[in-house]
C-alpha cells in the first residue's frame, strides 16, 4: 500500500473532535458542580452538544466571582471599560464564523440570517463601548438650588446584577442585555437560554481571551427556574434582569427579590407562549438599559460667601 492510500485510509477513519461545552465563572471554566449535563437540540431535534446543567452552589459561587470583581471593575475608568468591550467585539470579529453556525444551529435560521445576527451582536458590543463613558453626562451633572451651594448627581453602579438571558435570540439577545450591565460598571451573573446555551458559553471564551477581568461576566447553563431563584432570594446580588423569565417566574422572582430591595428590571410584552423576551432585539437599544442599574449620588457642597456685600457664586 503506498503512503497516499495510507494517509487516506487514515483520515477516513478519523473520529471528530467534539466541543465540550463549559460554564465561565471567575475567569476560569468549571464544569457544573455537580456533574450534570443535558442534551441541547436544534430547532429540528438533532442532538448539538451536551451543556453542563449548573446547580445552586455554581450560582452562589458566580454571586462570589462578580462580588469579588466589582470594585476593580467599577472603579476603572469609563473609557478603560470602553476599551474592553471593544476589544471583546474585536475577538467576536475573529470567531464570527464558529459564531453564525452555533447561532444558525441554535435558533433554527438560515445561514444568511445567523450571520446578520452577529453582525448585529458585533455592532452592538461597539455600540455600548462608546458609551461608557458618555451616560454620565445624560444621567447625572448638576442641579439648580435656591442657596448658596453646590448640588452635583453622579451615576453609580448598582453591584452585582442577576441577567436571565432572552429565550429565543442566543447572542444578539444575549449581548443586549449583558454589555449594559458591564458598561456601567456593574458586574453580571447570566443564566443562558436553556434551549440555546452553545452562544453564550462560546461567548465566555470570548471574554475569557478579551481584557474583560475574571467575574465581571459569570455564565451558567441549565434551567432557568432553578438557577433564578437563589439568584432572586440572594442577599449579596443588588439587581435582577428578569427578560428569560416567563410571566408567572417573573412574579415568583419579583417577590423573592424585594426582600433586600434589589433593582428589578421586569420583562417586556410576552408572546403567546408565555415568554417574555418578544423584544425586537435587532432595534436600536436606546438608553433605557444602561439607566437601569445606575444609582444616582447626589452632593451637596456649600459655595461660601465672597466679597464684603456678601456675594456667592
Amino acid at each position: 500500500m503506498s503512503d497516499r492510500e495510507s494517509n487516506n485510509g487514515s483520515a477516513e477513519r478519523r473520529l471528530g473532535v467534539f466541543k465540550t461545552y463549559k460554564l465561565y465563572v471567575g475567569g476560569k471554566f468549571p464544569r457544573s458542580e455537580s456533574g450534570r449535563v443535558y442534551e441541547v437540540t436544534d430547532s429540528k431535534g438533532q442532538w448539538l452538544a451536551n451543556a453542563p446543567q449548573s446547580s445552586r452552589k455554581d450560582a452562589r459561587d458566580a454571586v462570589v466571582a462578580a462580588r469579588k470583581a466589582f470594585g476593580g471593575w467599577s472603579g476603572a475608568t469609563a473609557y478603560n471599560r470602553g476599551q474592553v468591550l471593544y476589544r471583546v467585539a474585536e475577538m467576536l470579529e475573529g470567531r464570527k464564523d464558529q459564531f453564525v453556525r452555533e447561532v444558525a444551529a441554535s435558533e433554527g435560521l438560515s445561514k444568511s440570517k445567523a450571520a446578520a445576527a452577529v453582525d448585529a451582536a458585533i455592532d452592538r458590543w461597539v455600540w455600548y463601548a462608546g458609551w461608557t463613558d458618555k451616560i454620565g453626562q445624560i444621567s447625572g451633572g448638576a442641579n439648580p438650588v435656591a442657596g448658596p451651594f453646590f448640588n452635583l448627581s453622579t451615576p453609580e453602579p448598582t453591584g452585582v446584577v442577576a441577567v436571565l438571558a432572552p429565550r429565543k435570540s442566543s447572542l444578539l439577545g444575549l449581548v443586549s442585555v449583558i454589555a449594559p450591565v458591564i458598561a456601567t460598571g456593574n458586574t453580571a451573573v447570566v443564566v443562558a437560554s436553556a434551549d440555546a446555551p452553545l452562544p453564550a458559553l462560546s461567548l465566555g471564551e470570548v471574554l475569557a481571551t478579551s481584557d474583560v477581568p475574571g467575574g465581571v461576566v459569570n455564565i451558567l447553563s441549565g434551567v432557568t427556574a432553578e438557577l433564578a431563584a437563589p439568584l432572586a432570594a440572594h442577599q449579596d446580588v443588588n439587581a435582577i434582569d428578569l427578560t428569560g423569565a416567563d410571566s408567572a417566574l417573573a412574579k415568583e422572582l419579583e417577590i423573592a427579590a424585594a426582600d433586600n430591595l434589589k433593582r428589578v428590571l421586569r420583562p417586556g410584552q410576552v408572546d403567546a407562549d408565555g415568554a417574555s423576551d418578544s423584544t425586537d432585539w435587532s432595534a436600536s437599544p436606546g438608553t433605557h438599559r444602561l439607566t437601569a442599574f445606575l444609582e444616582t449620588k447626589t452632593v451637596w457642597h456649600p459655595t461660601g460667601a465672597l466679597g464684603a456685600a456678601g456675594s456667592s457664586y
